[in-house]
């Protein structure tokens, strides 16, 4: 799209002013924005913004939950030719010291008190950082630091500026080109100081833009925006596709509230990385397990059915007369009232991405009628590279290239991608934007895969990831993984065997729904370390374990990737800790080391291994988690032979 967002935003509230472009819950009510009021926000903000100093080229820091004003403030921002640089809300005050002062932040806007709090405790490290700006109030009251102030004072400051300099808003936003840097995107920095990724109005809505077109949107979808903005993927689909389409995007009241908030919006287009999915069946198989026992026995017959025929109807495909009634039937006692209590009804596209997901888990919701698809981008390559349509959905591929994408497979086996999307570079960082791009235009994304003989992209692992056990066989950690957290007992799972000659894992057991299982058996526990220490839980989690080992056996290529050995953890991995990335990917690397002495118990071995491990708490006091973990043996098969 040769535009830009603030463009956009202007041509929507010129065409439709009384349609609602967002909405929020504010104490339990849905309070609606209509695209003429945004547009008189947007302005009064940016002419706020000019009078408090901000030029072309500023870089702003934006921080909190989904907020109508915040997405207005970034529309605003750009306005101006400023640059939004969206920030994860839940980072603690340190990790947002580097892209501050590397990309010489001077202004921020922020929801709330936590986030003030946060920034003020960084005033010293960060010198170029002048003026806060928070949108929610409470708890400020008697705050008084210098460059702090509302965004109701920042508003009533615009609107005074605004009958001042009547045509400064539009001079400026007409001096906006395309081309111009629209955002900045700090990448998650597994392996060192995060990256800045540049990308301009048109990288974003060009993507964002053949995204729309391949699933058909419009203004008629609703979408629910729940994950961090500082994401790219809540980004792209709730703000560049938002302004592309014209959809409404949906605030939840709070994280507490989005499960509820999802059932009310009852959102047409839906977006969620494998941890949202899974958590979500978690729910329903805690549920189930509370469930008399006529209710189980429907629940199970169908669900068995569902397996069966659910992703062949889903996909168009004929099946026989009596499994299509009988599905209807399923449909009417048990998958719709399913979809319904996930807040799934309306669904018309979902997808899912970030990591990979399971191939159970991605079969169980399509199973039951929820057109649940993956997709396959990065930052860098603002999202959209792959995406799956409807009717050709496989649950080990990520789609096809859309229009606009060209995929190529090196010598080394990783994906090379090409597209108008791609990254303008990293800010500040030409050695490492020249590692990633080549001259001739092509991004290297460090992920290992190839496209099928039906033209969709099947992604193995990263490819820095993909290693070979001692025996020369494949070793795929993430698909390990997510075979394993496809149960609802396992929330995370790290494997281990790259260069050894058997695989081991840790593992997280899912407190929540663990803790249900014990309950009903009448077994003891007092917090997670103790409960994760139970013998009968190591049972459950073996159990988990050895149902996957027998699906790998019948994989010819990863028979020999089975689980060997395992222990569950003291303490659940943490972004707080570094163990996990904002985005929850496990940091594999860090984990391996820091729990080197278990890495070499469950290789050496030992049958138990003490661990005392430091922690971090919410409100930033550390303490120390110790326990002697038990290791366990579980049984591998013998690779399955199949049918030639």
């Amino acid at each position: 799209m040769h535009t830009t967002f603030p463009r956009l935003m202007l041509e929507h509230a010129a065409k439709r002013p009384a349609a609602a472009a967002l909405r929020e819950k504010v104490f339990g009510i849905w309070q609606t924005t209509t695209w003429a009021e945004l547009a008189v926000m947007v302005r009064r903000l940016a002419c706020g913004l000019a009078h408090a100093g901000m030029k072309r080229g500023d870089h702003v820091v934006v921080v909190g939950e989904n907020r109508p004003r915040l997405y207005a403030s970034m529309l605003a921002a750009q306005s101006l030719g400023a640059v939004p640089v969206p920030l994860y809300q839940d980072a603690v005050a340190a990790e947002y010291a580097f892209p501050i002062n590397n990309a010489e932040v001077r202004f921020a806007i922020v929801e709330d008190q936590e986030q003030v709090d946060k920034l003020l405790e960084l005033r010293a490290q960060c010198p170029t950082l002048e003026r806060i700006w928070y949108d929610e109030a409470r708890g400020l009251r008697n705050y008084s630091e210098s460059g702090l102030d509302s965004l109701d004072a920042l508003v009533a400051a615009g609107q005074a500026h605004d009958a001042a300099n009547a045509a400064l808003f539009d001079e400026e936003v007409g001096s906006c080109r395309p081309d111009d840097v629209a955002a900045l995107f700090f990448t998650s920095g597994t392996t060192g100081n995060p990256k800045g990724v540049v990308h301009t109005h048109f990288t974003l809505l060009d993507r964002a833009g053949a995204g729309a077109r391949f699933d058909k949107l419009t203004e008629n979808e609703e979408v629910l925006a729940y994950l961090p903005p500082a994401w790219i993927g809540q980004n792209i689909f709730s703000y560049a596709q938002w302004l592309a389409c014209g959809y409404v995007v949906n605030c939840p009241e709070s994280v507490a509230t989005t499960s509820i908030d999802l059932k009310e919006v009852g959102p047409t287009y839906y977006f969620a990385p494998p941890r949202v999915f899974e958590g979500l069946l978690t729910s329903v198989t805690i549920r189930m397990e509370d469930a008399g026992a006529i209710k189980k026995w429907l629940f199970k017959h169908f669900m068995a059915l569902a397996q069966r025929v659910g992703p062949t109807i889903m996909d168009g495909n004929p099946v026989g007369l009596l499994d299509r009634w009988h599905y209807r039937l399923g449909n009417l006692f048990i998958y719709g009232p399913l979809r319904n209590t996930l807040g799934l009804s309306r669904v018309r596209v979902a997808y899912t991405a970030g990591e990979a997901i399971g191939p159970d888990l991605f079969t169980f919701y399509r199973s039951i009628g929820v057109n649940l698809k993956q997709l396959y981008g990065s930052t860098e390559t603002a999202v959209f590279v792959c995406l799956q349509p409807d009717h050709e959905v496989k649950a080990d591929t990520v789609g096809v290239p859309i229009e606009g994408v060209e995929i190529k497979v090196d010598d080394n086996g990783e994906l090379l991608v090409r597209s108008q999307g791609l990254l303008k570079g990293y800010y500040k960082n030409d050695k490492a934007a020249a590692e990633v791009l080549t001259p001739d235009g092509w991004y290297r994304t460090g992920d290992a895969g190839f496209l099928d003989a039906t033209g969709h992209l099947k992604i193995i692992d990263r490819a820095k990831d993909v290693g070979r056990l001692a025996d020369g066989s494949m070793f795929a950690p993430k698909y390990i993984e997510n075979k394993l957290k496809f149960f609802p007992f396992i929330k995370e799972a790290v494997a281990f065997g790259d260069r050894r000659d058997q695989v081991c894992a840790f593992v997280n057991i899912d407190f929540e729904a663990v803790g249900n299982w014990a309950e009903r058996r009448n077994l003891p526990y007092a917090g997670y370390t103790d409960l994760a220490g139970k013998a009968e839980v190591r049972q459950l989690v073996a159990d988990c374990v050895e149902k996957v080992n027998a699906d790998l056996a019948t994989d010819r290529r990863l028979a020999g990737c089975q689980v060997s050995r395992f222990l569950i953890l003291h303490k659940e991995l943490d972004a707080d800790d570094g163990e996990l990335t904002r985005t929850r990917k496990v940091r594999r690397g860090y984990i391996g080391d820091k729990y080197q002495v278990l890495v070499d118990a469950l290789y050496g071995g030992k049958a138990e291994q003490f661990i005392e491990t430091q922690v971090k708490f919410e409100d930033g006091r550390t303490g120390a988690v110790s326990a002697t973990l038990k290791i366990v043996d579980v049984k591998t098969l013998a690779a399955v032979r199949q049918a030639a």
